[in-house]
């Protein structure tokens, strides 16, 4: 399986571009990601991953995707999925996952977005 990401950040937000499949081979490595960018950018309040060519994900990928969810909650930054394709709305829909995985940070929902980029980081799983 192969997964391929970029990440862009700004001061206050960052964004994951993720390609390709999301499942027992690649999750791990897409979730010590995303740990490590809450790590080193404590200014993030929104963080988003842009699934519009995710390929492929099973229950490990959507565990991996749970764990992120709880990793940013705590931190006060909201998540984001963006552009996901119809087969993952309806993953999302049918596990009732969806709502979780997205709802607002009370702390992050009054910060305002920084659109600016300062770096893109890609990394290749595979």
């Amino acid at each position: 399986m192969n997964l391929t990401f970029s990440v862009d950040t700004a001061r206050r937000s960052a964004t994951v571009t993720i390609d390709g499949e999301l499942d027992s081979e690649t999750t791990d490595a897409f979730v010590d990601t995303a740990t490590r960018l809450l790590d080193t950018h404590r200014d993030l309040r929104e963080l988003r991953l842009d699934c519009a060519d995710l390929a492929f994900c099973d229950s490990v990928g959507l565990s991996g995707l749970l764990l992120i969810e709880r990793r940013t909650s705590g931190a006060g930054i909201d998540l984001h999925l963006d552009n996901r394709p119809t087969y993952f709305e309806r993953i999302l829909d049918i596990t009732g996952i969806l709502e979780y995985l997205t709802r607002r940070s009370a702390t992050a929902a009054d910060a305002p977005s920084d659109e600016a980029k300062e770096t893109r980081d890609e990394t290749d799983i595979g």
